[in-house]
């Protein structure tokens, strides 16, 4: 017979359980679109948009603490790809950056033995990116490099640390969020450690428990507006002393976060409240505040795309908040005027949308939840029992119901998608991600534009994903009969899981999915045996009675139909307790075992009770049927007198007319069907009593015989355990000792194991295969009976840190354990717990995650999506494409393709989406951070230029000229870019800013911060009002009352002016840099005060009043001057000041510097975009640049392999172009025409333009 083989693979895995309490904090979504989770000491990463687990990483002998995903904002290329990096600490204070795809580790890290407290890569992306800063309890920060391992420097500080928050707008600055206060750090650099010890802050509680806080004069009336009022009489927060001991500190305060909305914003989150602070005022501008009766916060999470707050709470519930428009509407000014207390402003986050809760009892309670950092409209939650609940942010089209009272206004969906207005016919994917759900929000002094296409949307939470884990151990586990010849068609390698509650789980192993879930029991599943692939038993017993009796529960389960019966009947109420049961190798006879009692026999094909033994038949403490049956012999005999009837019955004449072969055929199929029904084969068992005497006994039909028995072996104690196979036969005992009998040659052998009783033998499935699989009560261990000796081990305490409770072979090469952590662990023969490489898995789904392809692949994929200009259609098949590659990779590339969504595939499909759309969209699907910042704010302003261009255009032909050279558009960058928004939306949002910290003041101190800040944005007149505010008895009161008359009587005449700017000077010459500033503000020389600024180091504050007090013409030079500043080698920021550039429209410096920084396609995609949108002039300098930049695009293209692709480019850059294309088409007989002959046609459209 032909050795048949098949490959069942099955890939080493983890199926995992409910959390332990120090997994809480270790969860994270990362930019490559994949959530990570600690579970006891193992990490999941889960795919949220297929909620599969993909991967499980193994190395962690304690448990997780901490998970981060590393950044992607570095731009990609070979050498630096996108890769799946994730640093995890665990409670023992090491640290581990893997290698997810391979399930390897890059580096371990260990500096002390307590639990990491908090981890962070660091985001500065022109600093190397493999910078991740940690903290050490109690009070250590150690910023690591996490490619090598190495420390960098070491920084310890007065309090414990708790955790920390970076500034997303400024790397130098950082929060740490201490046992005492608030550490803030503005000198933070990965260079050295911080030098000063932070700004120290303490915070009083805002509103303490009732006791603590002192009768407000308020009357707490259930008037609308007394907890408004109450709200706005608490308004110091941070204090710079320590505060009184009533005042209850920090210790409440249970997260400080950064808003990345807006720049010098920050939350503190308090179970009942969370607070926006500001940090230039150190003070409150916003209260989020929970109803008594409401559900108190875990955890906040802001958002960077709108100002908004996604919150979890006590019972599940994720609610988000989106802040609330400034601008107040017309209809009701002159009311609120009337009473200014109405009126007074703060930043009201209201509540959008909500998800339903969950049920929360002792051992299920949320732990955290996390939002996907590219679209900000996913969430996932993690429940402490292991389940990962996907929630998506929808948004619905139409006006909410009619509800007045809730002063709500309505949120309206944006009119751009992916930062191109809409076209009519153009599709759009709405729910992309947040900010192509929700227009922005509005600011005082916008007026919102009367367009037909804007829509209100009402947001909604859908749930979209679950995944659940085991339930709480203990377990107990049987892998279905093993794979034969005879099943290989539809052999499926499922796992039957008994747990404490009853139900049986089922899950099929290639996958590693749940199966089925059966309830089938009430009480404790002990044991399961399988009767045939689809079938199995299983038995609970209840906990005894005072007489020691219980109840017995024997299941018989069908896994097609889920019907389960009661094996026994109405047997098994108030008997002594099932010790075991096994079932026969040919599946006919069950064997019940009892404690004190004696055992049944039972039919399993019928179902009947064959036998139950007399009272005086021996205690069984190990039993085990025997492999060996008559079954072939018998089928012989009747295959024999089938052919003799067959025979008989066919006369001579007939049988020379029929085929002989026929007949046999007939014979065959009858055979077939009678031997299933009728044979009842001899089989034996052997058990063992208290003595450790052998009994064997063999049944057949419904007969049973006693045979031979065997005296105990002297040097054996009490049997515990029989495993039969072959003509081995091993038997373990309560002591530790191995015994194993070669029946053939009837020797046996003793080996002592001294590892105490021996709980379980198995021997591995498959012919010949004589490894045996034994379980103890601190671990396992594999042995090999042909050479009688161990070939693994596993022991609590020395390799693992987990208890075994229940084994099984679930291959011929590979175990399965189940251990007390929760989990459930398919392992090689060695026994090593090991991650798995994510490639040579079988996912049910396929998942969208072009990190998972080799780098190379990974680029060609993005290249293929972005630009695929040799063709006038868009194919979403890469087999149409010349692609040079081996055919794996191809397929693996068209299984990335194919796992996009439908909406992506048309819109990408669409020919209407422009190339910046496309270039936006794929940074998005690919998670790529920076590629995502730089398109964003290149398309805004690439489409901003051409229209001022068109307009330029239309009024040198003698059209009316409009106002401004940059035409008003609806929609501006968004406020989260901070500097790099145009300078009129900037400057409204400070004003409305100041406007909100004006009405928030409380002390001297911070109305003196209000004036400074309205004299440097040019708001004299309230300016004055402030300075006169000062009292008299203050030490500044004569300098303020000096300064608000200087303030008034400033005229524009020479003198005066000469004279101010001298001591102007002369201040900042001794030091006074923010006060000469100022006078210079006052007499219109802020571009003076810009240049003093920046000579003075303070670059950030030059241009912030750049964009708020100057016209374009000279704000740009001091913006110019900045950019120089950053990509200077000693500050090394390029990225951020090409995004400078940009927003001053200096496109052909910015095409420069990526081609010189050798960032090819983003060189070549930009100078494209110029071009296609008019904003890049052709003379001989910019030819010189657009050529160079495309032919290293195409050559770029040829190394990945695209040939067409790199043809293109070549054919448009020139001389040298032409060369590579002969390169490309060497012996093809040169170029093909088609390329050619659309080229010169798209190019002459261009210059058309």
């Amino acid at each position: 017979m032909i050795p048949y083989t098949v490959n069942i693979k099955l890939a080493a895995r983890t199926l995992t359980g409910t959390l332990n309490l120090q997994n809480k904090t270790a969860v994270d979504w990362g930019w490559q679109g994949l959530i990570a989770q600690g579970c006891h000491s193992s990490i999941l990463i889960i795919d949220p948009k297929t909620s599969q687990t993909i991967q499980v990483l193994e190395r962690h002998k304690a448990n997780v603490v901490k998970v981060k995903w590393s950044r992607e904002n570095y731009y990609h290329n070979v050498s630096s790809p996108y890769c799946l990096r994730l640093a995890s600490g665990d409670a023992s204070g090491k640290i581990i950056v893997w290698d997810v795809v391979s399930g390897t580790a890059h580096c371990e890290i260990q500096e002390h033995s307590k639990p990491i407290q908090d981890l962070e890569w660091l985001w500065n992306q022109d600093a190397s990116r493999d910078l991740l800063l940690a903290v050490h309890p109690p009070n250590y920060i150690v910023l690591w490099n996490g490619d090598t391992g190495t420390k960098l420097w070491k920084k310890s500080y007065a309090e414990n640390i708790l955790s920390f928050s970076f500034d997303p707008f400024d790397p130098s600055n950082m929060a740490l969020l201490t046992s005492e206060g608030i550490v803030f750090i503005t000198d933070f650099s990965h260079s050295k450690p911080p030098g000063s010890a932070g700004k120290k802050v303490y915070i009083a509680s805002p509103h303490a428990s009732p006791a603590h806080t002192k009768p407000a004069p308020a009357p707490a009336l259930p008037a609308p507006t007394g907890a408004k009022k109450a709200l706005n009489k608490v308004k110091v927060l941070i204090t710079n002393e320590k505060p009184t001991a009533e005042a209850v500190t920090l210790n409440d305060c249970l997260q400080l976060s950064y808003l990345p909305s807006k720049r010098n914003h920050m939350l503190l989150l308090y179970p009942r409240e969370i607070l926006i602070l500001d940090l230039e005022l150190s003070q409150t501008v916003g209260v989020v505040s929970i109803e008594r009766s409401g559900v108190p916060f875990i955890q906040v999470i802001p958002c960077a795309q709108r100002d908004a707050l996604y919150c979890l709470h006590e019972n599940g519930c994720i609610t988000l908040r989106v802040c609330r428009s400034t601008t107040t509407t017309t209809t009701t000014t002159t009311e609120e005027a009337a009473d200014p207390e109405q009126s007074v402003q703060e930043l009201m986050y209201d509540l959008r949308s909500q998800c339903d809760a969950i049920r929360v009892t002792k051992t299920v309670r949320p732990y955290r939840m996390v939002i996907c950092p590219v679209n900000e409209n996913n969430a996932g939650l993690m429940v402490s029992d292991g389940r990962v609940m996907l929630w998506e942010l929808k948004a619905h089209t139409g006006k909410a119901a009619a509800n007045p009272n809730s002063g709500l206004s309505p949120l309206y969906s944006p009119v751009s998608f992916c930062g191109a207005a809409l076209g009519p016919t153009q599709k759009r994917i709405q729910d992309l991600s947040l900010n192509s759900m929700i227009g922005q929000t509005l600011i005082a002094g916008e007026i919102l534009p009367p367009s037909s296409n804007q829509t209100e949307v009402q947001l909604k939470f859908l749930l979209t994903g679950l995944l659940s884990g085991l339930p709480l151990p203990p377990f107990s586990i049987r892998m279905c009969p093993p794979l034969t010849t005879k099943n290989i068609n539809h052999y499926q390698p499922l796992l039957a899981v008994g747990t404490s509650n009853g139900s049986v789980l089922v899950y099929n192993l290639t996958s590693g999915l749940l199966h089925k879930e059966l309830s089938v029991h009430s009480c404790e599943v002990r044991g399961i045996e399988w009767v045939s692939l689809t079938s199995f038993l299983s038995f609970a017993t209840s906990s005894p009675n005072n007489m020691g009796l219980v109840r017995n529960e024997l299941q018989h389960v069908d896994l097609l139909t889920g019907r389960c019966f009661a094996f026994r009947g109405e047997r098994g109420n108030d008997e002594p307790p099932i010790e075991m049961i096994k079932v026969s190798h040919l599946k006919q006879y069950l064997v019940v075992v009892f404690r004190d009692k004696p055992l049944e026999l039972w039919d399993t094909r019928t179902g009947t009770l064959l036998r139950e033994m007399a009272k005086n038949f021996p205690t069984v403490t190990a039993l085990e049927w025997s492999p060996s049956h008559n079954l072939k012999s018998l089928k012989k005999k009747q295959m024999a007198a089938r052919e003799a009837m067959a025979r008989q019955t066919v006369s001579d004449a007939e049988q020379s007319t029929v085929e002989s072969s026929v007949i046999s055929l007939l014979q065959d199929a009858e055979s077939k069907s009678e031997t299933s029904q009728a044979i009842s084969a001899r089989e034996h068992f052997v058990f063992t009593d208290t003595d450790g005497q052998v009994y064997h006994i063999t049944v057949e039909g419904n007969t049973v015989k006693d045979g031979a028995r065997i005296p105990p072996d002297g040097s054996m104690g009490s049997i515990a355990c029989i495993a039969w196979k072959g003509d081995t036969l091993v038997l373990g005992d309560v002591d530790g000792n191995l015994n194993f009998w070669d029946l053939k040659a009837r020797l046996s052998r003793g080996i002592p194991t001294h590892r105490g009783w021996v709980k379980k033998i198995r021997f591995a499935p498959g012919k010949g295969n004589q490894k045996l699989l034994v379980m103890y009560a601190d671990g396992a261990e594999v042995w090999d009976t042909k050479e009688v000796q161990m070939v693994s081990s596993t022991r609590i305490g020395r390799n693992v840190n987990y208890r075994i409770l229940d084994i099984d072979w679930c291959t011929s090469d590979k175990v399965v354990l189940a251990s007390d952590d929760g989990c459930i662990r398919v392992l090689e023969m060695a026994m090593k717990s090991a991650s798995y490489r994510m490639d040579e898995q079988d996912l049910t789904d396929p998942v969208w995650c072009p990190y998972l392809l080799v780098p190379r692949a990974a680029l060609t994929l993005k290249a293929f999506l972005l630009l695929q200009p040799w063709s006038g259609t868009f194919t979403m098949d890469i087999t149409q494409v010349d692609y040079t590659e081996k055919n794996e990779i191809k397929g693996l590339i068209q299984e990335q393709l194919n796992s996009l969504s439908n909406d992506v595939k048309s819109v990408l499909q669409d020919p209407e989406f422009s190339l910046l759309q496309r270039c936006l969209l794929v940074s998005r699907l690919f998670g790529d951070e920076s590629d995502l910042h730089f398109w964003t704010v290149a398309s805004h302003y690439l489409q901003l230029f051409a229209q001022a261009r068109h307009l330029s255009v239309a009024t040198a032909d003698g059209k009316a000229p409009s106002e401004g050279t940059l035409p008003s558009q609806q929609n501006h960058l968004d406020i989260c870019h901070d500097v790099l928004c145009e300078s009129s939306y900037f400057q409204k949002f400070q004003l409305d800013r100041v406007h909100l910290q004006e009405v928030k003041r409380t002390s001297y101190e911070h109305t003196k911060k209000c004036a400074d800040q309205l004299l440097l944005l040019g708001q004299t007149d309230r300016a004055v009002q402030l300075l006169l505010e000062t009292s008299a008895d203050n030490t500044s009161y004569y300098c303020d009352s000096l300064k608000a008359c200087l303030v008034t009587t400033i005229t524009s005449s020479g003198p005066s002016q000469s004279t101010i700017k001298l001591v102007a000077t002369n201040m900042i010459a001794n030091g006074k840099l923010a006060e000469g500033v100022q006078l210079l503000c006052l007499i219109d020389k802020a571009a003076d005060a810009c240049r003093y600024l920046q000579t003075y180091g303070e670059w950030n504050r030059a241009a912030w009043l750049a964009k708020v007090r100057l016209s374009p013409a000279e704000g740009s030079d001091v913006l110019k001057r900045w950019a120089e500043h950053l990509i200077s080698p000693q500050v090394n920021h390029k990225s951020k000041a090409i995004l400078v550039l940009i927003s001053l429209g200096c496109f052909y410096k910015v095409g420069e510097m990526l081609h010189s920084m050798r960032h090819f396609d983003r060189a070549a995609l930009f100078i494209e975009a110029c071009l296609k949108s008019g904003v890049m002039e052709i003379n001989d300098s910019s030819n010189k640049l657009i050529e160079a930049a495309f032919l290293d695009y195409a050559r770029l293209l040829r190394s990945l392999g695209l040939r067409e692709g790199a043809a293109m480019w070549a054919s448009r850059a020139g001389s040298a172009g032409e060369q590579l294309m002969e390169e490309l088409f060497q012996g093809e007989g040169g170029v093909p025409e088609a390329i050619l002959g659309g080229e010169e046609v798209k190019l002459g459209q261009e210059n058309a333009e």
